[in-house]
């Protein structure tokens, strides 16, 4: 069932569970170590699951239709879409969420934490799936402006790509000429999944690995080139304190225009209801058995995040969904919020025929 409505007794149940799982705090020693080897714990997690533990998101295209192709924000004609709800979802064959329970939370589409970018700017000696070399940042010139997509039009980044399950669909789906899609993740074992998927192309794709909280990590685009970002359980994973900081770069890597699309955990989703004592590092911060760690948002924190990266806000929900395990004669209530954060064009900038 999908926007369900909790009781005033729901909401108090599940402050109350907060509250009790949230009294006793890693020890910051420990908290330490989480931070320090994240890259480590990351890299464990996909070489245990590799690709197979992820599904492949079919409900994309429905929430996010700016992945789809002729969906060019940046570019003043697409304009008049300005609160992003008016475009009407696109059939790509690759599925649908009607019944509210699309593969969207098995316990890996969460987590893309990026946070190391071992060997990230040496030359690789590797091959992709079609015997192309395999560049890697190290090899780049963006002064010059001769980059990874630089002649395309349309310009993606997905930020925790993890396996790929969000970058493959939209590879398949769009096949706009002038489509480039970047995705980054700062595990270098998901990286490698990506690089070595049979449907990596190196014409249309460029994957790297990346440290998101580190300034002087680069990134293989110039600023303001991207039309679109995308962060699906992303931003969670990083340490709070962190996440402006992250935002406001990304936020420079948007063409006016452009627009980062965010899904991610609500306060009060049944993961942050379920952790056990001991596993908490901070308010709404928790630490997972694996090592890896998640945020639960509120729509507030999400919109002064946004807001103070300079972005304009188009959506801002959360997103209630009560699934029901027949199995197991049990009733779950998922929280997530979805946003859409546009970059405003410059002050009298002429966009169709209205001077801002």
């Amino acid at each position: 069932m999908d926007n369900v409505e909790w009781s005033e007794e729901q909401e108090a149940s599940a402050r109350n569970k907060v509250q009790e799982n949230s009294r006793q705090l890693v020890p910051q020693d420990k908290q330490d170590e989480y931070e320090l080897n994240a890259n480590e714990y990351w890299n464990d997690f996909y070489k245990i699951h590799e690709n197979g533990f992820f599904k492949d998101r079919h409900w994309l295209f429905t929430e996010f239709p700016e992945l789809a192709p002729n969906q060019n924000l940046s570019q003043p004609e697409a304009s008049a879409y300005k609160d992003g709800s008016t475009r009407k979802p696109i059939n790509t064959g690759l599925g649908s969420c009607e019944n509210g329970l699309c593969s969207l939370e098995t316990r890996t589409q969460e987590h893309h934490q990026l946070d190391s970018m071992k060997d990230g700017n040496n030359i690789i000696n590797r091959l992709d799936a079609d015997g192309e070399a395999i560049l890697k940042l190290g090899d780049l010139k963006l002064s010059d402006g001769d980059f990874p997509g630089s002649s395309a039009t349309y310009r993606i980044l997905e930020v925790g790509c993890g396996a790929g399950n969000t970058v493959f669909p939209i590879l398949q789906t769009n096949n706009d000429p002038g489509l480039f899609v970047y995705c980054c993740d700062f595990s270098s074992t998901a990286v490698d999944l990506v690089q070595t998927n049979a449907e990596y192309d190196s014409s249309r794709c460029f994957a790297f690995v990346h440290d998101l909280c580190k300034d002087q990590s680069p990134y293989p685009m110039p600023e303001e080139s991207l039309d679109i970002v995308i962060l699906i359980f992303v931003l969670s994973a990083l340490l709070p304190e962190k996440m402006q900081r992250v935002m406001n770069r990304l936020s420079r890597l948007l063409k006016p225009g452009g627009m980062i699309l965010l899904r991610d955990y609500g306060r009060y989703d049944l993961a942050q209801l379920r952790f056990k004592k001991g596993r908490c590092l901070s308010d709404n911060f928790y630490v997972r058995g694996d090592g890896t760690r998640v945020y639960f948002f509120t729509q507030d924190e999400l919109d002064a995040l946004f807001t103070t990266a300079g972005l304009e806000k188009v959506q801002n929900l959360v997103d209630r969904r009560l699934q029901v395990n027949r199995g197991k004669q049990v009733t779950m209530h998922r929280v997530w919020i979805q946003c859409k954060y546009r970059k405003p064009f410059p002050t009298g900038h002429k966009e169709n025929g209205h001077i801002h």
